[in-house]
């Protein structure tokens, strides 16, 4: 009997290689404003494995809804919290949207948004939760002025250039041992939402700051580890960017094109 997913063999056998190319599709006009955003295409794969139909998906940093319209698509519960109300609020749209593409096949389904802090989940009114899927910010690398994505999306004006100006913001720390800690007791107060063995899946890559790499991804699994089973890691290659000559001539600097997709277990 399968006890995690609705999955085939050939399917589950597949999901668990440890590295996988994604090329999302081009974003939706109304998600372009986010800064950062996971593809809702490759979100789906993840609830599918993670996750039984009608079992409930939690996105802590919830973004533009991505969570949650993956969970509709493959019908599963899911709930949402972010700190932007504006985000908040595009992510409503979007998931309104959504369920009536969807029509009466998830009429039953829920799928809610909560403008509030990450890190006061446990006080909010949620359901037991069989799976978190989530990404956070990658420590303050959107203000970097000098990134060339971010001169892309300054020239402008309507793309925002950060996730906000909020002082909960963690993307706003600028220590990054304050920010780390941050992000791991946001993480760790999820537990008493999680079932038994409930699995959590964090997508995040190390940064590159000031001629040196810091090790986001291997720093979350060290400290969350302590907490929670890190069970595993999947890759995610992007192989659609295209390279920058970073170094040419006088440095070794990478592009880097891949992600970590850690994955936790509650015991």
């Amino acid at each position: 009997m399968n006890k995690l997913n609705d999955l085939d063999s050939k399917t589950w056998l597949k999901f668990q290689k440890s590295w996988f190319i994604h090329n999302p599709p081009p974003r939706r006009k109304g998600v372009l404003v986010h800064p950062a955003k996971f593809p809702e295409t490759m979100a789906q794969e993840f609830i599918e494995f993670f996750t039984k139909r009608g079992q409930t998906v939690l996105d802590p940093m919830a973004g533009t809804g991505s969570a949650l319209v993956a969970s509709l698509r493959c019908g599963r519960n899911s709930y949402g919290i972010e700190l932007n109300p504006k985000y908040a609020e595009i992510a409503r749209q979007i998931v309104t949207e959504e369920r009536q593409l969807l029509g009466d096949s998830i009429a039953n389904l829920k799928s809610e948004i909560v403008n509030g802090d990450a890190s006061l989940a446990a006080t909010y009114q949620f359901p037991a939760i069989d799976y978190v899927l989530t990404s956070p910010p990658y420590w303050d690398m959107l203000h970097a002025k000098g990134a060339e994505t971010q001169k892309k999306r300054r020239s402008a004006a309507e793309l925002d250039v950060f996730y906000s100006d909020d002082p909960n913001d963690v993307g706003n720390l600028h220590d990054y041992e304050e920010f780390v800690a941050k992000l791991v007791a946001i993480y760790s107060g999820l537990k008493p939402l999680l079932r038994e063995k409930a699995y959590l899946t964090i997508i995040v890559k190390n940064i590159k700051k000031g001629g040196k790499i810091y090790p986001l991804a291997w720093d979350l699994g060290r400290e969350l580890g302590k907490v929670y089973t890190l069970k595993d890691e999947k890759i995610w290659m992007q192989d659609n960017q295209r390279l920058a000559p970073f170094g040419l001539g006088s440095a070794w600097v990478s592009n880097t094109f891949h992600h970590y997709c850690l994955q936790f277990r509650n015991g």
